[in-house]
């Protein structure tokens, strides 16, 4: 048998349902860093006066910010650990794994060099070279790396994010508040290849999902693990996540460069736990939906089958509307109208991928991946 791949009728809902639903949270957290022509605060969060813009920036410091990506990675994990699972041979299973990351490297590097220089792609694409040259590593040894790269990303995350607040000078991802778009482009080169020292929180979480792949917790019977995780994870993610969004918000107020980089320290360590508690609590509820799927669950699952496509477009109306050199709407708008912009683009994005899904067509982003990946097996 040759490694091919997944059929539409062999998918399961949890993951796809899960990329479809916190591509939501990807474009709230992503919509937020066009904001510029004001001071920056925690995080490089804009600084709020209004109420509205106060609220919002906690809850989505609280509840977003550092926490969905690393579901994200962990879907990724799992997803590569699926496709080894049926594999034909080790030579085989490696080479379309490590040609896979490779596209999906290249993919990242077109999004970041073209829209969004704080792409994922490019990150997940190193991730899966990563995976590559663990594939006989035992289960346990993947669990003790996953958490010793927790004291890396507690340091690196500090370090990052422990800038002063309250200046208007960006930390990171300087061409989102540059108004010449080919200084813009001139530095995204530069923002791109920075951008993984931000999310190190992704390596622990595409572990861990490299871990349950293997395992295939999703579909097994035995939810006692996802149960725990579903728990957990959000109770630990808010507890490390609501200091800084009320330092956000501005009903804390913190000054000693020491205490806010072990604020962020926590924020993103806690902000794997939430990823990986997310992904498990939609996990659990795509079991109890079970084939009893309505049209919401059903247009959620169809973005999240075309969570390729579905990201980059959402970049594509980002960079349309709030940046400086086109239509400059990030200086305008709050937190609060922002978070209302990305919610708004990804319903849109969903309706879009429902349509898609009636008319029996694939994202073209995953197209496109899939024919590079398996071009070699004579496969589309």
């Amino acid at each position: 048998m040759t490694l091919s791949p997944v059929g539409e009728r062999d998918r399961l809902l949890a993951p796809d349902l899960a990329r479809g639903v916190m591509l939501a949270l990807i474009a709230v957290a992503n919509s937020a860093l066009f904001l510029y022509g004001r001071p920056y605060g925690i995080r490089q969060h804009v600084i709020e006066h209004g109420l509205a813009d106060r609220v919002v920036s906690a809850v989505s410091l609280t509840f977003v910010d550092a926490r969905a990506y690393p579901m994200f990675a962990a879907l990724f994990g799992y997803g590569m650990a699926q496709m080894w699972n049926r594999r034909r041979d080790d030579a085989e299973g490696r080479a379309v794994l490590r040609r896979r990351s490779l596209w999906l490297l290249a993919f990242g590097a077109a999004h970041g060099l073209l829209l969004f220089p704080g792409d994922v792609l490019g990150l997940y694409g190193l991730l899966g070279l990563l995976m590559c040259r663990l594939t006989r590593v035992r289960g346990r040894m993947l669990l003790a790396a996953a958490a010793a790269w927790l004291v890396p990303v507690a340091v690196i995350s500090a370090l990052v994010y422990g800038g002063p607040a309250g200046t208007t000078q960006r930390a990171y991802l300087w061409s989102l508040a540059v108004p010449d778009p080919v200084t813009a482009l001139a530095l995204r080169p530069l923002e791109w290849v920075m951008t993984p020292f931000g999310m190190t929180g992704a390596v622990t979480a595409a572990l861990v999902g490299v871990w349950a792949g293997r395992r295939s917790l999703l579909s097994r019977a035995d939810a006692t693990v996802l149960r725990r995780a579903a728990v957990a994870g959000p109770l630990v993610a808010v507890a490390g996540g609501l200091p800084v969004g009320l330092v956000a918000a501005g009903a804390v107020t913190v000054h000693d460069p020491a205490a806010v980089m072990a604020l962020n320290a926590v924020h993103v360590v806690t902000g794997v736990a939430g990823g990986l508690g997310y992904a498990a609590l939609i996990a659990l509820l795509a079991r109890r939906i079970g084939q009893r799927r309505g049209p919401v669950v059903t247009a959620l699952s169809s973005c999240g089958q075309r969570s390729l496509s579905c990201y980059l477009l959402q970049s594509v109306v980002f960079v349309a509307l709030l940046p400086p050199y086109t239509a400059g709407l990030g200086a305008r708008l709050g937190s609060a109208a922002t978070a209302a912009l990305a919610l708004l683009t990804w319903a849109g994005i969903v309706v879009m991928a429902e349509l898609m899904r009636a008319a029996g067509t694939r994202g073209p982003a995953e197209t496109l991946l899939r024919r590079l990946t398996y071009a070699r097996q004579g496969r589309p």
